[in-house]
């Protein structure tokens, strides 16, 4: 929660993978609040009030996977709107003249994000969730201690550049300096 709170807040990309994270612990832990005390809530150094907080948070996240079904895989629509607002500024970066570096970065990435649709079979996915998968599911892999080909380190370092960008974008959006001044220098 105190995570997710400041991410969201200074770097939406990592919002976006950590909630993901936290989506998949909840199911690790079979929706079940009092596994999510034991093994990850207890794990902090927190106040009565803190853990009381933590845990509230985790019971308003389990009772939302249950609400819209995504208790075996998916996203709640929190994250879901999340992604959608990226989505919606990637398009409009891409149609402002006055973001040539985004606009360059993003074709850059393009080859790849077309190659993870073809590999996946998925083309229904947006070119930004496409980016997202492709890096939470390196964190995974990385998590298992598996090793990246040379080709896919490639791709994630330029889905990682993009991303980066965007993310940028996102935060000076959020504050309105982004159609307001030149938030490219």
């Amino acid at each position: 929660m105190y995570i997710a709170s400041e991410k969201r807040k200074s770097n939406i990309a990592e919002y976006l993978l950590y909630m993901w994270q936290i989506e998949d612990l909840i199911r690790a832990n079979n929706l079940d609040i009092e596994k999510i005390k034991t093994n990850i809530i207890d794990k902090y150094d927190l106040t009565p009030e803190q853990s009381k907080e933590m845990t509230e948070w985790y019971e308003s996240l389990i009772d939302m996977m249950r609400r819209e079904g995504v208790e075996k895989g998916g996203h709640i629509q929190l994250v879901k709107n999340t992604l959608t607002q990226l989505a919606e500024l990637h398009q409009k970066l891409l149609a402002d003249p006055k973001f040539p570096e985004y606009v360059t970065e993003f074709y850059k990435t393009l080859p790849y994000i077309v190659e993870l649709r073809t590999k996946a079979g998925d083309d229904k996915k947006g070119e930004i969730e496409t980016c997202f998968t492709a890096l939470y599911g390196t964190l995974l892999l990385r998590m298992q201690g598996k090793d990246l080909s040379e080709d896919t380190k490639k791709a994630l370092e330029q889905i990682s550049r993009f991303i980066a960008i965007l993310a940028r974008y996102f935060k000076f959006d959020d504050e309105d300096k982004l159609f307001n001044q030149d938030a490219d220098k």
